[in-house]
Parts: C-alpha cells; structure tokens; sequence
C-alpha cells in the first residue's frame, strides 16, 4: 500500500495545503487542487490532469498562480523533485532517471491517469525524459524553457578532452564538502537570490518578497547543503534529440525569450528539426514564464490541452478514450 497521508518524522516542513507521498525512501511533498467538477465522471473523463514540475532551486510554491486559474479547468497537481522545495534531500544519488520514476509514479499511484506534465528549465526536461520513456503515464509534455543538450551541441567538448577534463576536476574540488559549503551559504542569501531573479525576470514586480521566501525557505533545510552539492555531480541524462526519437506524444514549447541564460530560438529550431509534432510560442518574459507572465502561460496550456491534447489532433498510445486506472 502507497501512503499518501503526510508524514510525521521530524524535521518536516509543513506541507503548505499539500501532502507528503512516501516513495521509495523519500518523503515526497505535493499539491493537487481538483477541478470544480471533478467528481462528476463524464466531465473529468475528457480531460486529462496537470501536473507542474518545478526548475532548479524552486517548488510547488512557484506554480501557485498557475494552479489557481487552472484549476478551474483541469485536475491540477504539483511535487516538489527529490533534492528540493519541501521533499526528502538526500546527499547523494541524484539523476534523470530518479526525477523521471518518481513523476511518472506519482502519476500511477497519486493521480490514478495519464497527465499533461509541464515542468520549467530542468522540470521541463525531466517532464520531457518522463515523456518519452514513460508513455504510459505522459499523455502530452510541455517544457517552459526548458534545458538539456543536444548531442550536436556535444562537438566541440568531444574534440577537446583536455578541457573536458579540467572542468570535472574543477567540479570535483569546487563541489568538495567546506568550499560547497561556503558556496551554497552565499547563494541563499536573500539578496543574492533577488539579485538573480531579477536578472532573469522581464516583470520586476513578479520578484515579490514571497518568491524570494518560497527560494530561500527550502534552503534553510538542515540537509539542503549536502544536497546542493550533490545535485551538481548528479548524472546528466540522455541528449534532448535522442528524446525525441523516443517521443509519441504531442509537445508544447513555451520560451520567455528574455531568457539570459539560452537562446531560445537557437534552441527551438533545434527541437523542430528533430521533432515535427509539437507547438511552439515565445513570450516577452524570462527564464521562468509561467510565473513571469502566468496570464498568457496559462491561456496557452489551456488552448492546447484542450485543441491539441484532448482534440486529438495527434494520435498517441494513451489516447483519452482508452484512459483507465493505472495499476
């Protein structure tokens, strides 16, 4: 039996009108907020749940302003990935494979059907490994700019191992326990995380006092350091084009071109080269869009969940008239 009631072993932060769900050995926080008329059977049937994957340093609490408008159309859920927000921060074991089982079984053992599963920066890619290696979970994968490599982007560390070298000798000193340490202490700092919100924000007034909380708040965690450290040396998980090839269900793209940190054209004629079944829009907004400009975010997930996902316009293994439980 999968226990989905919150748990009790201190220290546990409180779940913040969200539960704990023990999975495996960790302690997974999560939020669902279900739709209005979610228990009528004929309604919920058509359409297919959400569930929202946080980026690097984040949790369920950077979706709050997703879920409260779709929430009024779709079954909406969100968890914190193991490592951060209010779940277990083990020092050690991080990888793709480890976020992509714990998604795609919380969609089996929590949500009970096939989801949307959208995810922002390293959530998008994780929904996308979700996607493509799990189908019968993923029904559709939006990434809000989301990361990842593709395997042409690879040429040049290949053809230079001396380079490579020093950067893993760089990251293995660097990401050693005291000078980790003395790292993460200065990144959590509250005004070193303003400082880099507003850098990646195109709205400055979405860079509130409570975005900077919900960041810092997790960071306080007394395993949190450990935990960061290890999060640098996880595994880096397959190319986005290898992905791909694997990928049957319909995918939105959504950029925040202001994105510092990518090109999100560049990237986007990637993933069209290599995937012709997927929408794709840019918005004025940064490396985070859906809490940048959450208004036209959710305008877009909606538009094609409902057109593309539930229209069918693709046709996928999990179609929604042979959605059943999941065992």
């Amino acid at each position: 039996m999968i226990a989905t009631a919150p748990l009790h072993t201190p220290p546990v932060p409180p779940a913040q009108n969200g539960a704990y769900w023990q999975w495996r050995d960790y302690r997974v926080h999560y939020v669902q907020a279900l739709a209005p008329n979610s228990h009528d059977p004929n309604s919920s049937a058509s359409k297919p749940p959400l569930l929202l994957i946080h980026g690097f340093g984040a949790s369920t609490d950077h979706w709050r302003k997703n879920i409260a408008e779709l929430q009024a159309d779709f079954d909406t859920y969100a968890l914190d990935l193991i490592g951060f927000g209010r779940s277990s921060k083990p020092s050690s074991g991080y990888s793709p494979d480890l976020w992509r089982d714990q998604i795609a079984d919380f969609i089996t053992h929590i949500i009970g059907r096939p989801a949307v599963v959208a995810g922002n920066s390293i959530g998008g890619y994780s929904s996308l490994y979700t996607g493509a290696t799990r189908p019968d979970a993923a029904i559709g994968v939006c990434m809000l700019n989301g990361v990842g490599s593709f395997s042409e982007q690879q040429s040049d560390e290949a053809a230079n191992p001396l380079q490579k070298a020093i950067g893993e000798l760089v990251k293995t000193v660097v990401l050693s326990p005291v000078p980790s340490w003395v790292i993460f202490q200065f990144v959590r700092n509250k005004s070193y995380i303003r400082k880099t919100l507003e850098q990646v924000y195109v709205n400055k007034a979405e860079v509130s006092d409570q975005l900077i909380e919900d960041v810092y708040r997790p960071a306080t965690d007394p395993e949190a350091s450990a935990a960061f450290a290890a999060l640098f040396k996880a595994e880096r998980g397959e190319y986005v084009d290898t992905l791909l090839e694997k990928m049957r269900c319909p995918l939105l793209l959504i950029w925040g071109d202001a994105d510092p940190w990518m090109d999100t054209y560049a990237r986007g004629a990637l993933f069209q080269q290599h995937y012709s079944r997927l929408e794709e829009h840019h918005l004025n907004a940064g490396h985070c869009p859906h809490d940048d400009d959450p208004v036209a975010v959710n305008a877009l997930l909606r538009e094609w969940v409902l057109n593309t996902v539930v229209g069918g316009s693709y046709e996928t293994a999990n179609s929604l008239s042979q959605w059943v439980p999941l065992g």
